[in-house]
């Protein structure tokens, strides 16, 4: 539980220092995953250095789907 809660602190921080850049803060979905999705061990300190950690995903909206669509048509 702890180790979650601190996954999305960390997870809202990096949306917070976006925003505050004037990125829109309807653009960002946050989640944490704690211990749900290591990606090294957790048994080691370096292990568990890598596994703090934040990814994110930049995905077209509606517009720029359609946008695309109509490109690939001409």
């Amino acid at each position: 539980e702890y180790n979650l809660t601190l996954s999305e602190q960390r997870a809202a921080s990096v949306k917070a220092y976006l925003v505050g850049k004037g990125l829109a803060s309807s653009r960002f979905v946050t989640s944490g995953l704690g211990i749900a999705d290591p990606i090294a061990t957790n048994d080691t300190p370096d292990g568990r250095s890598k596994n703090r950690r934040v990814e994110f995903a930049i995905t077209a909206n509606e517009k720029m789907v359609q946008d695309a669509q109509k490109e690939a048509g001409k």
